[in-house]
């Protein structure tokens, strides 16, 4: 990427960062932190992303990173699904649920967006 030199300077690798603290501090709390199986995938999605978008940018192509971005944004959109669950069966509230999903949807715009630019790289 040009004039990014570190996967933490990408705002889609900070703003995954930012979202997977708040998927954590919200999955152990209540009877969310009680579901070891809901909590513990939402956690692992959340951190899929934020990895997969350091993998790819470390892994030194733009290929690659390409790959490892559509993985990023698959687990955005795993993330978005189990916050349905969290909310259909009464872990999270409205307002946590809908704060929670503007931060992944944004997150998945980023990642997109990046996607997008990479794939536009690699074509030229």
């Amino acid at each position: 990427m040009s004039g990014v030199e570190r996967f933490e300077d990408l705002v889609a690798w900070q703003k995954a960062r930012a979202l997977t603290k708040a998927i954590y501090l919200v999955s152990q709390q209540g009877a969310f932190q009680k579901d070891f199986g809901l909590s513990g995938q939402i956690q692992r999605a959340s951190v899929s992303i934020m990895s997969n978008i350091a993998e790819g940018f470390e892994r030194g192509s733009s290929a690659d990173f390409h790959r490892f971005l559509i993985m990023a944004k698959a687990s955005c959109a795993e993330v978005r699904t189990q916050l349905y669950v969290a909310l259909d069966i009464g872990y999270l509230d409205t307002t946590e649920f809908n704060q929670l999903q503007k931060q992944a949807e944004e997150v998945a715009r980023l990642v997109g967006g990046l996607r997008v630019s990479v794939e536009r790289k690699i074509k030229s």
